[in-house]
């Protein structure tokens, strides 16, 4: 009984020590990477998917792919740290910095769901949801990452909230609602874990 509740209390504290560090495992390539995608992305709608309206699946397939292919090599990248690493504690803040962000993707996707299904004539509301959900999730992992970070979070809350308030017409599900948010959004990012972690980790 008493080991148990020891190895307990050294999980917690390993826990709470994970919560006062920086989480370095988000590394600037992969993230600018994911903004360049999205500016390929939003050229290739234009060719690619004329009337996104008629053509709901296609177009949330092409975001939902950028955004898979984006997870996938910043997922990598992490694994690739932690196995490298070697130490618990670096997989413990891995997953903590992870689960900050959960809750906002779930959410976003339960609601491209609901209106792909239900709702197909809202489905214009679609990228500037999208942009305020990662804006929740960044301001939730702010703790973990640098301060700069939350300016990040804050651009794609007010570019969210932009891009809702311009969803109709010819802007509702205009290419650009989503190339030019996150594709600024992501290299923002990149430029602020670089500037804050990997420059100052190499000098």
């Amino acid at each position: 009984m008493e080991l148990r509740e020891a190895l307990s209390q050294i999980a917690e504290i390993r826990l709470r020590m994970a919560e006062t560090e920086v989480f370095r495992g988000y590394r600037s390539i992969p993230v600018a990477a994911s903004g360049i995608m999205a500016i390929i992305a939003a050229l290739g709608q234009s060719n690619w998917i004329i009337d996104p309206h008629g053509d709901i699946l296609a177009y949330c397939t092409l975001w939902i792919g950028v955004a898979v292919v984006s997870v996938i090599g910043a997922g990598l990248t992490m694994l690739l740290r932690d196995w490298l690493g070697g130490a618990s504690q670096t997989r413990e803040m891995t997953l903590l910095a992870v689960s900050q962000l959960i809750p906002s993707v779930a959410a976003g996707a339960l609601l491209t769901a609901v209106f792909v299904h239900e709702l197909p004539e809202s489905v214009g509301l679609l990228p500037g949801l999208w942009q305020v959900f990662f804006s929740l999730g960044l301001f939730a992992s702010c703790r973990l990452l640098p301060r700069a970070s939350f300016w990040v979070a804050l651009f794609y809350l007010l570019s969210g909230a932009t891009t809702l308030s311009l969803a109709r017409n010819e802007w509702a599900l205009n290419p650009w609602a989503m190339g030019l948010p996150f594709g600024v959004g992501q290299l923002f990012a990149a430029a602020v874990l670089y500037w804050n972690l990997e420059r100052t980790h190499e000098q």
